[in-house]
């Protein structure tokens, strides 16, 4: 029995096993089928959310590309008014070009009526002058008739044959020359007082180009030329922005008139008004002008003003081998190359003035680089701005003692023109060099218009004196060469019309120097052999 119950328990157990045993494999088979049923509806869900999302991806793309059709039909619009409206300025642009043509039209009309009737006077003039001549020459004979008679009474009443009233006519001739001799005296004290007003005119015209006022003169004024007079309304601008802001980045006044292709910068300081004219120069090339690009084109033209006045300093100072100079000094002294004094750059005058005074103290025994030192800073006063107070012989000397010049140089900087004692030897030396490269031939010029005037007048003068045939200035108006007949003209009548002339030119004209007044009296003899 105990082996049977034994045997039984045994079976048992076995059966056991075996029964845990196969509800492990059917577990483990229900847990496999599971995770299957869970991965299918998991990947069947992600496509689902696949499609959902791709379904969102297609309505949204549909929608911004609706959108952005909305938005470039929208610009589109806007662009089509503002090309509207630019047109529309552009026609009243147009309509008000008209008006003023034709405005100008009226007034050339009525210039033109003017000049008929000023041209119908002149001819009644001429005719009214041509009958007096005539008078003139008639009248002529007969004081010439008279005076003959008027001769030999006189002699009949005086008893003074013609040699003894010859004699006391060359007694006459001579205390008039020795009342020109006085004269010339009393001309070379005038010419001294002229110096002192050319001086005073030199004086003024460094004021001006120190100080902007509300003066215009060939030295202050630039031309710049314009395609077309269209470009004048673009320069102006829109209610003016355009020309105030060029006037505002440039410090300049810019002048729009009717003259025809060009506009006018007015300026006195020579740097700003450099920079304002390749400024317009550069916006005219480029063809966009507003505000923005004003400024971005002044400051780089303002830039490259700048580097070329550093290096005509540097060049300056190279070409008169100087050493130990300030870059302050240097810019100082590039800063000349755009100032003028009757039309003489003084830059090429601080170089032409330095050697000058070398070449004097080499001659006198001093210290030639000393001399050359002081020729080339003497005028650099006129390189200081306006608000500065003070000549420019005080503001050049304190400014050379500020970066370090020596006594000598000081002396002659603020001394050149007497405002100060001489205490150096080279003081009077760049004095003299001074004036001496100011007064040198072609050194300063007038105006064209100026110079062609006074030749004009000079020649006009002197075929106004009778048995004149021609006239010419020479030798850039300082000498008048007068051909007088021979048969109408005696030696000493020619004498009597070069001082007839040179007495008119004196009370006349204005002019520096003198001027040579020169009449040529020729006999030819011609006579042929056959």
């Amino acid at each position: 029995m105990a082996t049977l119950a034994t045997t039984l328990a045994e079976v048992g157990t076995g059966w056991l096993i075996l029964g845990i045993v196969a509800a492990l494999i059917f577990g483990l088979a229900l847990g496999v089928l599971g995770i299957q049923v869970l991965t299918r509806t998991t990947l069947r869900g992600a496509r689902e959310e696949a499609r959902r999302i791709s379904e969102d991806a297609r309505r949204e793309a549909e929608t911004a590309g609706e959108k952005a059709l909305l938005d470039a039909e929208r610009k589109n619009i806007e662009r089509r008014q503002q090309l509207d409206a630019e047109a529309n300025r552009t026609r009243e642009e147009l309509r008000d070009q008209e008006r003023r043509l034709s405005k100008r039209e009226d007034l050339l009309d009525r210039k033109l009526e003017t000049l008929d009737v000023k041209e119908r006077h002149l001819d009644d003039r001429a005719k009214a002058l041509e009958r007096q001549e005539q008078q003139a020459a008639a009248f002529r004979q007969q004081a010439e008739k008279v005076l003959e008679e008027q001769k030999n009474v006189l002699a009949q009443l005086s008893g003074v044959t013609r040699d003894q009233a010859r004699e006391m006519l060359l007694q006459r001739v001579e205390d008039e020359c020795r009342q020109e001799v006085n004269q010339i005296a009393m001309r070379r004290y005038a010419e001294l007082e002229e110096g002192a007003r050319a001086k005073s005119q030199e004086v003024l015209l460094m004021a001006v180009q120190r100080y902007a006022g509300e003066f215009t003169a060939e030295s202050t004024v630039r031309s710049v030329a314009i395609p077309s007079d269209d470009m004048k309304g673009r320069i102006i601008g829109r209610e003016g922005r355009n020309i105030r802001a060029i006037e505002r980045a440039t410090g300049v006044d810019v002048l729009v008139d009717d003259t025809p292709g060009v506009i006018s910068v007015s300026c006195f300081d020579k740097v700003r008004q450099t920079i304002a004219v390749e400024s317009l120069q550069k916006l005219l090339e480029d063809g966009r002008i507003h505000p923005t690009r004003i400024d971005e084109i002044v400051a780089s033209v303002q830039k490259n003003v700048e580097e070329r006045i550093i290096r005509y300093g540097r060049d300056a100072v190279n070409e008169v081998k100087l050493g130990g100079v300030h870059p302050k000094v240097v810019e100082a002294m590039g800063k000349l190359h755009f100032r003028t004094s009757y039309g003489q750059n003084m830059l090429r005058h601080s170089v032409e003035v330095a050697f000058l005074s070398q070449i004097i103290a080499d001659q006198l025994g001093l210290d030639g680089e000393t001399a050359r030192r002081a020729g080339f800073l003497h005028d650099i006063g006129k390189a200081m701005d306006h608000e500065q107070q003070g000549t420019h012989p005080k503001l050049g000397m304190e400014f050379c003692r500020k970066y370090g010049e020596r006594e000598e140089i000081l002396n002659a900087v603020g001394g050149h023109h007497g405002d100060i004692p001489a205490t150096t030897p080279y003081t009077p030396i760049v004095m003299a060099a001074d004036a001496v490269s100011g007064a040198r031939p072609g050194a300063r010029r007038d105006s064209m218009e100026q110079y062609i005037q006074r030749l004009q007048q000079l020649e006009e003068i002197a075929r106004e004196n009778e048995g004149v045939n021609e006239a010419y200035a020479i030798q850039a108006g300082r000498e008048v060469r007068v051909i007088v007949d021979a048969q109408k003209v005696s030696d000493s009548d020619a004498f009597g019309i070069a001082r007839n002339i040179a007495h008119r030119v004196s009370a006349e004209m204005t002019f520096p120097g003198e001027i040579k007044i020169t009449v040529l009296r020729e006999t030819r003899a011609i006579e042929f052999a056959t």
